[in-house]
């Protein structure tokens, strides 16, 4: 997939029964308008379903992973991956033609050692809160705090700052570590199209509170487990 010789780019997918998803996320890296080499990793985490054939069938390379959360499981992929940048997306997550292109014209443009982009998120109204929190609020904090379904961070940067890990909003704790110590930023295009299937499950409402409280745990737990 990509190309030959070494990647210029690793896609890293954590997937734990993503059967009816992985397809379209893979079949749009496929897709991708690329002037460089790139590779794609899905890391299975205990799958029981097809996802790892189905990985397979796309052409990725399928690390085995221990199904104890996406963060660790991004870590592994990172860690057998072979280009300089990595992009992190989730199984469900789709890429625009330019994805490649454009995400490396942006770091490299503007010097930055790690980015995300503009997204759209599927599913109805109800996705349209949040879909505007990731384009219009979020980039405007110092540094942006990128959602896991769309991290690109060179490589040296992201082993530089200790990787993802498992905890709460592990995507938010990376970026915000990672814009502390390197320029990060947002690209201003519409890269990536991520479902909203977790709002259409559970509703607007709850999925906020759902992620206040990790957010809440993430800063907050630090200092309680110390007392």
């Amino acid at each position: 997939m990509g190309g030959t010789g070494e990647p210029a780019v690793s896609f890293v997918i954590p997937a734990r029964n993503e059967a009816a998803y992985l397809p379209a996320t893979l079949e749009s890296i496929r897709q991708l308008e690329a002037s460089l080499g790139y590779e794609c990793i899905v890391v299975d985490g205990q799958s029981e379903d097809e996802t790892p054939e189905i990985a397979r069938e796309y052409g990725a390379r399928v690390v085995a992973g221990n199904g104890t959360g996406q963060g660790e499981d991004r870590h592994l992929g990172a860690e057998s991956a072979a280009g300089r940048w990595l992009a992190f997306i989730d199984a469900d997550t789709r890429l625009s033609d330019a994805y490649l292109d454009r995400m490396l014209s942006f770091v490299t443009d503007h010097g930055l050692q790690g980015a995300s982009s503009r997204c759209r998120v599927s599913g109805g109204w109800r996705t349209v809160p949040i879909e505007r929190l990731f384009n219009h609020v979020l980039p405007r904090l110092s540094p942006p705090p990128f959602p896991g379904f769309n991290v690109f961070v060179d490589r040296e940067a992201y082993f530089d700052v200790g990787g993802f890990t498992t905890g709460p909003n592990e995507d938010m704790a990376f970026s915000r570590a990672l814009g502390k110590r390197y320029p990060t930023g947002v690209c201003p295009a519409v890269l990536v199209e991520t479902s909203g299937r977790r709002i259409e499950r559970d509703g607007l409402l709850r999925t906020l509170v759902y992620y206040t409280k990790l957010e809440y745990q993430r800063q907050f737990q630090p200092l309680l487990d110390r007392l």
